[in-house]
């Protein structure tokens, strides 16, 4: 069924419904005892059209629900948390923050154990999601959170964070505008021409240091392989580590070629988007919510998303991707069933193609593709590369991923050398290694 069907349908049930009501009066609703679903999010850019689908399923199902919006998303946080402490959750809520918080929230008992609803009937509501972004609510046996194996969040949109590229730029600078650079020694060239040409380069984020540990993940996952990375926060690897050496140095070699924009590394990523979207940077380093954010500031921006160009060809390029937002169900709501009733909903395929169309974010079902823009499929076409932190099995120390950051972040500016970084790295990461035994 088309969106445009949906929609249609739904204000049919709707006209029904009100008709129904003036035949009948109040009758009709004498002895109904539906609940009213409450949900907590943080997504500002969502709330319209959660509230729309909150009318829809309203009228199709006669379950109010309420979407209540908590921003920004630090406030979000403390609020959760907060109503956990004080066993005042909603029917339906989501984690903002590391895998290891994820966990503490099951195994106080605050979540619901979604695996028995995913897996019923032939149809299974799990096989409608891409893996990797159901992979991101999922814990596995043997690994480091001691947590149940199951399915515990449902996954309402997905992620990749890759490089994207301004067309006209390409142009202006004599390069093919269908061809964005596919190893480092292309994107290292293509600096010098930007160097020449007085444009800014390379922006993203980087002030925010999450983005440069993501960077960073990629290129590490592309020049030692997921096992030795894994090996690395275990501990069985130590950052001074001729690949870690190697990854460090190529944010060296970014800023030499002319690559990285000036003051990238103080640079919040909404500067960015304004400098990227207003056509003033070649290249970004940006999620695909992005999409959304471009279309607002720029609406005629030529552009396309590509994986970050590979420095070898012994392992593949790996991105950051996955579950962008998850909606957990409260194991202490007295409305269960409705609850995991209705966030199965949303997640079906004609809803996620109008969420998608809606909100410009990737829709986490995949048989809804064929129905969002073209820029957003080619953020969706790299899901095959995506990993994430929180589907490894292990966290790396706070202060190891500070560190490691903050370094890149010095490395760039011209104060420490790769090594230089390495080492310190590793003594933060011996330390911590330390208070564990």
């Amino acid at each position: 069924m088309s969106v445009r069907r949906l929609i249609c349908s739904l204000g049919f049930l709707v006209f029904s419904g009100l008709f129904l009501s003036n035949i009948l009066g109040c009758s009709g609703q004498k002895g109904s005892s539906k609940p009213t679903i409450t949900v907590w999010h943080w997504m500002t850019d969502r709330e319209p059209a959660f509230k729309e689908l909150a009318g829809w399923y309203e009228a199709k199902y006669g379950v109010k629900v309420n979407f209540d919006l908590y921003a920004p998303s630090d406030a979000y946080l403390q609020k959760v948390r907060a109503a956990a402490q004080g066993a005042n959750l909603p029917d339906i809520f989501g984690i903002l923050g590391e895998k290891r918080d994820f966990a503490s929230f099951i195994k106080a008992g605050y979540i619901l154990d979604l695996t028995p609803y995913m897996q019923e009937n032939s149809n299974a509501w799990k096989d409608s999601f891409f893996s990797k972004a159901l992979a991101v609510n999922e814990f596995n046996l043997g690994d480091s959170y001691g947590v149940k194996p199951g399915i515990y969040g449902a996954p309402i949109d997905i992620m990749t964070i890759q490089m994207v590229y301004n067309k006209s730029l390409f142009k202006q600078l004599g390069l093919n505008p269908n061809r964005p650079p596919q190893t480092f020694a292309e994107f290292l060239e293509i600096g010098k021409k930007i160097k020449e040409a007085k444009l800014q380069g390379l922006v993203s984020g980087w002030g925010e240091i999450w983005m440069i540990d993501c960077l960073a993940n990629n290129y590490a996952f592309n020049i030692m392989g997921k096992d030795k990375v894994i090996a690395t926060i275990k501990g069985e690897v130590p950052y001074t580590d001729p690949d870690w050496i190697k990854v460090l140095s190529l944010f060296k070699e970014m800023q030499e070629s002319g690559i990285l924009a000036y003051g990238l590394v103080t640079m919040v990523n909404k500067t960015a988007e304004q400098l990227f979207a207003n056509e003033r940077a070649v290249f970004a380093f940006n999620g695909s919510w992005c999409v959304n954010v471009y279309k607002g500031m720029n609406p005629r921006l030529d552009y396309a998303a590509f994986l970050p160009p590979k420095v070898s060809d012994k392992y593949p390029m790996a991105i950051w991707g996955g579950a962008g937002s998850s909606f957990m169900v409260s194991a202490r709501s007295k409305n269960k069933e409705e609850a995991v009733k209705f966030l199965r909903w949303p997640t079906e395929r004609d809803q996620q193609a109008y969420l998608a169309q809606a909100t410009n974010n990737l829709p986490a079902n995949k048989e809804s593709l064929d129905q969002i823009a073209s820029v957003l499929q080619s953020f969706a076409k790299a899901m095959d590369s995506a990993t994430h932190p929180r589907i490894w099995g292990v966290s790396e120390f706070s202060p190891v991923i500070e560190a490691l950051d903050k370094g890149i972040q010095s490395i760039i500016i011209g104060e420490k050398t790769p090594k230089q970084v390495a080492e310190q790295v590793q003594r933060i990461k011996e330390r911590e290694l330390a208070k564990k035994r």
